[in-house]
């Protein structure tokens, strides 16, 4: 019931940072106009925003976060660090995922004859500042009835890409001198 609860908080946190996400997708799509669709989604497939033709957006975030899983399992393994992007190919057409902060990705859906490497490069920025988006959006943590704040990154370690956000800098003590 508890992790119900935190999930459902947490979905209502991720929504407030949806009409940004979406702006992005669509400046996104309209510097790369060989995309055909592109999508923003939590890491356990919840879609936050999409730019797409089809209404197959939902299907898409949830294969995604299958992919992702993947990708982050096999770049663990293999001492690659931590994942960052993953790019299919079909006879059609690429899919391309891109972590996006430390709790969403994005996926982007592109023809056959797209710039491999100027979908990198903008894919790269955009889900840069999906995830300020998205992650600024979870820190604006809200209280509960009770008004306790509930912890950052509930339940779940943060997505590769961006650590956690740390306590902060080390405190150093500064002596001077007639004290002991």
């Amino acid at each position: 019931m508890r992790r119900a609860l935190r999930m459902r908080a947490e979905r209502r946190q991720l929504m407030t940072a949806e009409a940004e996400v979406l702006g992005e997708l669509r400046r996104l799509r309209a510097r790369l106009p060989q995309l055909t669709g592109a999508l923003a989604a939590s890491a356990d497939g919840l879609v936050l925003a999409h730019d797409t033709v089809d209404g197959e957006a939902e299907s898409v975030a949830a294969l995604t976060a299958a992919a992702l899983g993947v990708g982050q399992r096999l770049t663990d393994s293999t001492g690659q660090g931590r994942f960052r992007e993953l790019l299919v190919r079909g006879e059609s057409g690429y899919v391309a995922t891109y972590a996006a902060g430390g709790s969403a990705v994005l996926t982007l859906l592109a023809e056959p004859r797209i710039n491999v490497g100027r979908l990198h490069l903008e894919a790269r920025r955009s889900s840069a500042r999906i995830g300020e988006l998205v992650d600024g959006a979870l820190e604006r943590r809200e209280p509960n009835r009770l008004g306790q704040l509930p912890p950052p990154y509930p339940g779940r370690p943060p997505l590769p890409g961006k650590p956690p956000p740390a306590a902060g800098p080390p405190v150093r003590e500064v002596r001077r001198p007639g004290n002991p």
